[in-house]
């Protein structure tokens, strides 16, 4: 099981707080660092207010040397198609070939108030995500010296000489949802990784086999990695493990419940351990305190080591 750091800047945090867990998570062993893509806090004040999530990746991109970086996942609402591939082949390039782009359709309505984003009905939203995906994966794949055309119901692409090309020959797609049929549909087209978002175990196996149906009608035999998210929050004992709960806002049981990695040690190699039964083989694991940085640390020492 593969161990990715996942954070959600919006809650406040600075680009020098996301830097430090960054460079932690690397120096740890960590296999990526995550971050959502919000504009707006979903409880407390915020502050000192959001971070981009692609000009984060960017620096982060010059300050990290090994650690993959991506989004969880990038609200196709905030960015029309052919600038947000010319971002993410940039920081691509930027990392030495490091970046994976998870995309959807946004769904955080206030947010869009909040900052003059349009924010369409939910079946436009995934009308312009798929075309989105198109669009970008055809961008990526035109051959240097020819040029791409798409046209859609939303988006129109004319004569682009598709430039600038990721450092990777395929830089990962991240699909992720829990739509029965659409969003396996999506992510049997385009992903290179297929990701349940904080659900609980039990529920994680038959949205993958969704995923693996909707391949086998597309035509597709390489599936995608398949991959979870949960909420973190672990100590050395109880004790800890309720501190860092409170310091979280969150409850024990609660977390527990919903599929959280939460615990002691070895409750938490026992929890990832029903993911990885599920068919997951990689983990995101929410970490909302970025300040406690022995939290990343207590997981790579005691937590990972026990892991296949």
């Amino acid at each position: 099981m593969r161990l990715a750091i996942f954070t959600e800047p919006q809650q406040g945090a600075s680009y020098q707080d996301l830097l430090k867990v960054a460079q932690s998570a690397e120096n740890a062993g960590y296999d990526a660092f995550f971050r959502s893509d919000h504009y707006l806090t979903m409880g407390g004040d915020g502050l000192p207010g959001p971070t981009d999530a692609w000009v984060t990746l960017a620096g982060l991109a010059l300050q990290t040397s090994t650690i993959r970086l991506g989004t969880l996942v990038t609200s196709g609402t905030f960015r029309y198609p052919g600038p947000l591939a010319i971002s993410v082949a940039q920081v691509d390039q930027m990392s030495g070939g490091r970046v994976e782009l998870g995309l959807g359709a946004g769904w955080f309505e206030a947010e869009h108030n909040a900052y003059a984003i349009p924010f369409p009905p939910l079946g436009e939203r995934f009308d312009r995500l798929e075309e989105q995906y198109e669009i970008i994966d055809g961008l990526f794949r035109t051959p240097i010296g020819q040029t791409y055309n798409f046209t859609g119901k939303h988006y129109q692409v004319v004569d682009s000489p598709a430039l600038p090309k990721p450092a990777q020959e395929k830089l990962p797609f991240i699909v992720g949802g829990t739509g029965a049929k659409r969003t396996p549909a999506l992510a049997a087209r385009f992903a290179s990784e297929f990701n349940t978002p904080f659900v609980k175990q039990a529920e994680v196996a038959p949205i993958f086999q969704r995923v693996r149906e909707a391949c086998a009608a597309a035509g597709r035999s390489d599936l995608p990695v398949f991959s979870s998210a949960a909420v973190l929050c672990v100590g050395r004992d109880d004790a800890e493990v309720k501190r860092r709960a409170a310091a979280i806002g969150r409850d024990v049981e609660e977390m527990r419940g919903n599929g959280g990695i939460v615990g002691t040690p070895a409750e938490a190699v026992e929890a990832i351990g029903k993911y990885a039964e599920a068919g997951a083989t990689r983990l995101f694991l929410q970490m909302l305190d970025l300040s406690d940085l022995d939290h990343l640390e207590l997981v790579a020492s005691e937590v990972a080591p026990q892991l296949g």
